[in-house]
């Protein structure tokens, strides 16, 4: 943190010179009631020894073991270049400025990410990225909001087989604008939406449809049908994708007849360690009609006046360069040093790297789905595709066996009655390219031994 040199008398002389007397006065339209009443649980500072003891403590804490838990967060292989190349000083501190046609390094950096991930999601435009995933996907919601002009009701349907956190992430950032969300039940048997369940909400003003893909139990959706529907109800799609599964899935920009509006998800796949939690951040596409629409910023290439190529923002429709109540969203942050990281991590594996590393984690999770199933008493649970992911089904309660093979130094997947009560009894687990032949007959062995 940098060391403040601000006297009381520097204090005293600024407060007189902007007309107040006090730092309280510059609160005061601030109602009492919303105020923290004093700091609450705040330890004492500590000095710059004992808070490195701490980091290193920390840092010691953290699980090591076999992780077959993915649920949002995935362990890919990262090449060394990645993080060698973004840990570079011309990247690690950089942030768009604010005269940033002086920082072309960094625009063209950004260019290129929107570049590549607009071709991933088969969309004519991306921003430069947003917190993470969960905003993504809210973000993408007030975007459908504004974009659907012809829609009054602020109606939105949301499959329950979206993550349970972007669900809950959606709802807090939407619940004091107007915007109703409509949760759609899954099939027991499929693990997927089904569009039958939709024809109650034919002819009635609908908003936006959200799409996943795969959905949180890693089943494959119908997106094409589901595309087509919203399309033929006048509703915005909004899709919800894991960006290493369109290195083999059809992208969202040809999902049914006309594709998605809107392409939204989590980026931490592409080169972002998973850092117990963080920092991750989530992308956004869209086509070319909605651009105006799109939260943060977007870098276009031109020429300058002597015919030399350049990079430029384009388009900030942010609230730092418009009027507050024009912009499209206050919380469109560039997450800067992750992007930097996913785009050398996708010129580095290519398409057909990425394609590669997607078919070793579909194989992988097959195998060890195989393989667990063949214990007494563990199952599947649904019949539909899978991508990476898999529930299966107990027959001793999660939480001990989870914890059993927790002791073992395998982390053995997520439990879903956390989210799902009808799911109680189920975990679902998640094999990446990471894992090897010995990795999965350890799981399998360890869940063998748990359960007798």
């Amino acid at each position: 943190m940098p060391f403040i040199p601000h006297t009381e008398q520097d204090v005293t002389e600024m407060l007189d010179a902007i007309g107040v007397d006090s730092i309280e006065a510059l609160f005061d339209e601030i109602p009492a009631e919303l105020r923290v009443k004093g700091v609450l649980n705040i330890p004492d500072g500590m000095n710059e020894m004992a808070v490195a003891r701490l980091m290193r403590e920390r840092a010691a804490g953290d699980a090591t073991g076999l992780n077959f838990i993915g649920a949002g967060a995935y362990e890919h292989h990262i090449p060394q270049a990645v993080w060698d190349i973004a840990t570079r000083g011309e990247f690690y501190s950089a942030y768009t400025p604010y005269q940033a046609e002086a920082s072309q390094g960094t625009l063209q950096l950004l260019y290129e990410y929107q570049t590549m991930t607009a071709s991933l999601n088969g969309l004519d435009v991306s921003n430069a990225s947003l917190y993470d995933g969960a905003s993504a996907l809210s973000e993408a919601v007030l975007m459908a909001v504004r974009a659907h002009r012809k829609s009054k009701s602020k109606r939105v349907l949301m499959p329950s087989t979206v993550h349970p956190a972007y669900r809950a992430v959606v709802r807090a950032v939407v619940k004091n604008q107007g915007i109703e969300i409509v949760e759609l039940p899954y099939c027991a048997e499929a693990g997927t939406t089904l569009i039958s369940e939709l024809k109650q909400y034919e002819g009635q003003d609908i908003t936006a449809l959200v799409i996943p893909q795969p959905n949180f139990f890693g089943v494959l959706e119908d997106v094409d049908g589901l595309t087509d529907w919203a399309a033929a109800n006048n509703a915005i799609a909004i899709a919800v994708v894991n960006p290493m599964t369109l290195s083999l899935l059809k992208p969202p920009g040809q999902w049914g007849q006309n594709g998605v509006d809107i392409s939204c998800g989590e980026g931490q796949p592409l080169g972002i360690p998973l850092s117990s939690g963080g920092p991750y951040y989530g992308f956004i596409t869209c086509k070319q009609a909605h651009v105006r629409q799109l939260p943060g910023r977007i870098i276009g290439r031109t020429v300058d006046l002597d015919g030399k190529p350049g990079f430029a923002l384009t388009l900030q429709a942010r609230e730092q360069h418009i009027r507050r109540s024009k912009a499209t969203s206050n919380i469109c942050t560039n997450q800067g040093l992750m992007v930097t990281a996913s785009t050398i991590f996708m010129s580095l594996m290519g398409a057909e790297g990425l394609e590669r590393a997607a078919a070793q984690s579909i194989s992988n999770t097959q195998i060890l789905a195989d393989k667990l199933c063949a214990i007494n008493g563990v199952e599947r649970v649904f019949a539909g595709v899978n991508f990476h992911e898999v529930v299966l089904r107990l027959p001793k309660p999660v939480a001990g066996v989870l914890e059993a093979l927790a002791e073992r130094g395998i982390y053995g997947g997520y439990n879903m009655g956390t989210q799902y009560p009808t799911l109680s009894d189920c975990i679902s687990v998640c094999a990446t390219e990471t894992k090897t032949a010995a990795d999965l007959d350890a799981y399998s062995d360890a869940l063998k031994a748990v359960l007798a």
